[in-house]
């Protein structure tokens, strides 16, 4: 056997259809297409989610637009100015403090402290990431800032 000698098994290529080419094939005169109409005509055709000038379903339900990102990251978001009133004597913030003092409601998702409110004694943070101004904040007030 040789290349040249392979064939697809029959019924498994099929004829395109030949449009107008005589009333006799089955496709002539009006080729499938109907009569006139905007479906009729040469590149006619209607864009997608085009519901002939009414509302059209994507703008008549709103939350359905746009995507679901699926590389989103979510955080458990604690501020400076909670952990200073919850947790006023501890030296050391972490995740598993964080959860007993309700900061957070648990230690599923990772922790990001923002920098809302004053810290006014030095103190050890551990957390999963840390806003900018958190950490100038904690850092000026002669405390640490750890990433886990």
């Amino acid at each position: 056997m040789r290349l040249d000698q392979l064939k697809a098994p029959p019924g498994a290529r099929r004829n395109r259809k030949r449009v107008g080419r005589g009333n006799g094939s089955g496709s002539g005169t009006y080729s499938g297409r109907g009569m006139k109409g905007q479906k009729a005509r040469a590149g006619g055709g209607v864009r997608r989610g085009f519901e002939g000038g009414q509302l059209p379903v994507i703008r008549r339900l709103p939350t359905q637009r746009g995507f679901t990102n699926i590389f989103k990251k979510e955080y458990s978001v604690v501020n400076l100015d909670s952990i200073a009133e919850k947790l006023p004597e501890e030296t050391e913030v972490t995740p598993e403090v964080m959860k007993e003092a309700r900061l957070i409601r648990g230690l599923s998702l990772p922790v990001k402290v923002l920098g809302r409110g004053e810290v006014d004694r030095a103190v050890t943070v551990l957390a999963h990431k840390f806003s900018m101004e958190a950490r100038r904040k904690i850092e000026a007030a002669g405390g640490q800032v750890v990433e886990l």
